[in-house]
Formats: structure tokens, sequence, C-alpha cells
């Protein structure tokens, strides 16, 4: 076998780099991998070895190219965003004003020259012309990994590790996306590296598996035999158990509504482009729905409507909690009664701040924590950390925590008010299989009570909470 690439013997220099024992893996050429494990098993850093981003003490990385590693070896993930949005610069409700989106470059931008033959192609592919002369604040996340892929395929590299690569995309996307990743593979151009924390993500061209836990990397196995091995797939990914009782909602005096939300021919445009048109739709209190929707179809703006974060609130007929919008109420007074989790608001979240503040936040619906918390608040805080198996992060830094135990404390936070409105724009992003089986526990136990309203956003279906019994579906 002519080995492509190879890490030998690697212990890295910092021990907050470690794994459980020195690392070796050998990549052959033509081989195309699945790295698996849950969430903080140590994936990402195990790619970050192979491309040598961490210092070693002992051990060899290397890469047979006539290239440089950096150019033969690339790697995309949920942080590339960052560098994209420009999330350090910008702010969390920028995508929602029209100032605040031209005031960022469009997505044909990120191609010198303009795109090329070949990235055209790729975003005739995916649908996705239309998001050339876009500013980029103003796409979806499951566009903007679209726009991450292409521009990755365009670098041509040899090796492209690609961290869970189809979460944030619609059904149709992933098939497309699974595809076309397909065809490059066979056609030996490219060898992929594909991260996941679900096993049942792995495609059907993967060659072999890596399978990662607890940062011990264990042996390697060939994608058809991990795919029938229930046993070590139990191992990486256990189900969760009973979750428990969960405490009930909150709920302050004069909170008496009938109506959550009341849409009547919402239109939301931007210069010459409409976003939603002519939307009607009624949420009463304790109703439970699923707001579905391809990528770009308008959902995230629907969500900023009823969350107070888009001023064309104003110029629609909106009418939130029995009260009609622009008619004198307190955006604090909407956003206290909403548990609100979206991509946008994990995106700007880059506050150096542990675990423990950011869940500490969510009392405040702050991007950021500017108040100290009460001792009841840090002991909810801590509660809801713990009930979604992460206690054990509340002291580390938020922005050093891996995506998905990120997520993790961002559903803590969504939770720790223990509001009477939930809005839950894909909560189950990067979180391994055995944490979205926790994760959906706690959601149903929670809003099965009949006065808890519940506004569910996904693209996979068997992620909705059983208690769901309403759908709202946007078109393009």
């Amino acid at each position: 076998m002519v080995i492509k690439a190879e890490i030998r013997g690697a212990v890295p220099l910092f021990a907050e780099f470690r794994f459980a024992g020195p690392v070796d893996w050998r990549i052959g050429e033509g081989e195309n991998w699945a790295v698996a494990g849950p969430n903080g098993a140590g994936k990402t850093m195990l790619a970050d070895l192979l491309l040598r981003r961490i210092p070693l003490r002992e051990g060899t990385v290397e890469v047979g190219t006539q290239r440089t590693s950096y150019e033969a070896v690339r790697m995309i993930g949920f942080r590339d965003i960052y560098s994209i949005v420009d999330c350090r610069e910008g702010y969390y409700q920028q995508r929602w004003n029209a100032d605040g989106r031209a005031a960022t470059p469009l997505a044909g931008s990120l191609f010198p020259g303009g795109p090329d033959e070949t990235a055209l192609r790729l975003f005739e592919r995916f649908s996705l012309r239309g998001a050339l002369d876009k500013h980029i604040v103003s796409l979806s996340s499951g566009e903007l990994r679209k726009l991450l892929v292409i521009r990755a395929l365009c670098s041509l590299p040899e090796i492209l590790v690609i961290d869970n690569p189809f979460v944030g995309l619609d059904e149709y996307s992933r098939t497309e996306l699974s595809n076309m990743l397909g065809d490059l593979a066979r056609s030996g151009k490219v060898q992929f590296i594909l991260l996941v924390s679900d096993p049942d993500s792995i495609p059907g061209w993967v060659d072999m598996v890596l399978p990662v836990r607890a940062m011990e990397v264990l042996p390697p196995v060939a994608a058809a035999g991990f795919r029938d091995d229930g046993r070590l797939k139990g191992k990486l990914f256990p189900t969760a158990g009973d979750v428990g009782n969960m405490p009930g909602p909150v709920v302050a005096d004069g909170d008496d509504y009938r109506t959550v939300a009341l849409l009547e021919g919402v239109t939301v445009r931007y210069g010459d482009k409409t976003v939603l048109e002519g939307i009607d739709w009624e949420v009463l209190r304790g109703q439970k729905w699923a707001l579905l929707g391809s990528n770009g179809s308008g959902k995230s703006t629907l969500l900023s409507l009823l969350y107070g974060d888009n001023p064309q609130a104003y110029a629609n007929r909106i009418t939130l909690f029995d009260r009609r919008r622009g008619t004198g109420e307190s955006i604090w007074d909407i956003k206290r009664r909403i548990g609100y989790l979206n991509s946008d608001i994990h995106s700007f979240y880059l506050k150096d701040i542990s675990a423990l503040e950011v869940v500490l936040s969510g009392f405040y619906d702050t991007v950021g924590l500017y108040s100290a918390g009460t001792d009841r608040q840090v002991e909810a805080a801590g509660h809801w950390l713990e009930a979604f198996g992460a206690g054990h992060l509340a002291g580390r830094k938020f922005v050093r925590l891996s995506f998905g135990q990120q997520r993790l404390v961002m559903l803590a936070r969504t939770f720790v008010k223990q509001p009477p409105v939930l809005i839950l724009d894909e909560p189950m992003h990067g979180l391994d299989a055995g944490m979205r089986d926790r994760a959906k526990k706690i959601i149903e136990a929670y809003c099965g009570r009949p006065d808890v309203t519940l506004i569910y956003v996904t693209h996979y279906r068997g992620e909705i909470p059983g208690c769901v019994d309403k759908v709202k579906r946007l078109g393009r």
C-alpha cells in the first residue's frame, strides 16, 4: 500500500492536547476516512495533528506530496464561519439590519477575480447561484456551510478534512454534497477525511473508520464492518438513560396571554430581494410546532421577527403575547418569555468566559455576562449543565470547547431561565448520537406540559420531539 499521510508515535508538546497514548494513523493513497466519536473525544485535535497545527514532543507527521502540507491538506469546519462572517467585528443582530448587512462583503468576493467555471458549477449543483450577489451576513447557516465547501474544493487540496459535513443542510443538499464528494473521491482527485459525531452520517463511499473516544484512538476498521458493528457504535455513542423530571416554566405575574404570535401577511425585503412574502401564522399558547423548509427559505428570518431582533417587525402586522408590535412594548419583555437558540447566537458567542458564565447569561438574554449571577442563578446554571451532560465543563473557557460541547452549553443557556416559550432553531447541530438522544428527551420532558409553547426547526424528521403536532412549512 502506498502511504499518502502518516502520523507516527505522535505525542503533543503540551499536555492539554495529548491523547491517552502516542497517536499512530496511516492513510493509504486513495483511501477515504471517517473519524467517528462523541463530542469532546478528540476528533478535531486528531485532524489538527495531521495538519501540523499542534507542536510535537515526540513522533512525526508526514504527507506524501510535492506541495507544502498547508496546500495539500486543508480543513473546514463550523469555526471557519467566523472568518467568513467576521463575527469578532460584527454583532449578533447585524444580518437583520439593512445598514449592517450592507457593511459586509458579498459572497462572490470570497473568490478573487470572481468564481471560476468549477466554482460556478458547484454553486449550480447546490442551488446557490443566487447567493453570489448576497451579503455574506445575510446567508443562512446552511448556505454558509455550502459556501465553505465550495471555496475549499476550489483550492484543489489533495486531502480535505471536513468537520460534520452534513450538519445544517437540508435533505436535498445533504444528498447532493455526499454525491459530489463521492464523485471526487472516486475520481482520485481528492481524498476525504470526515469528522463525524453520528455514525449514520458516514457515506457509502468512505473506505475506513477511525474510532475515537475520550482522547483514545481505537484501532481502525473497514467502513462496511463499522456500519454493522452495533457493539462498537454503542461503546462510542451510548444512548441516554431516563433524564427524570424537568422543572417547569417560570410564569411571571401578568403572563395571561392567549396568543404567542400572530403574523398577518408578513413580508420582509432587503433592497430588491424578498426573503419572506405574505406569511400568515398563528401560534397559540401551549402549541407545539415544527417549522420546516429548505436552506435559504427564510426560517431564521421569520424567527428573528418573533424574538424581537428584526426591525422589519415594525413594518408588518405582527402581534406577540397579545400585543401588536410598535405599540410601546419592551423588547426585553418579549425576550424574557422566550428561550431561543440558533446558529447566529452560537456563532457570535466568542466571549472569553467560562461555560457556567455562558449559561448564566441566559437569565439576561445577553451575548456575554455583564451582571454577576445570584447564588440561586448559579445553582440553576449548574443544574442545567448537569442535565445536558456538561457539568464537567462548567469551569472551562467556552471558546476552548469543541463545537459539540459548546452546543450543549448553549442548550443549557436556553433552558436556564425556564421560559414558557422555546424557539429552537436546529438545536442538535454538532451533537453526537448519544447527546442528541439526551437532548431530545429533555426537550420532550420540558415541553410535554400544556403551558409550554414550542417552535422547533430541523432538517431531520427523526429529531422532531414527540410532543410536536403542528407543522408550518416555508417554500423558497
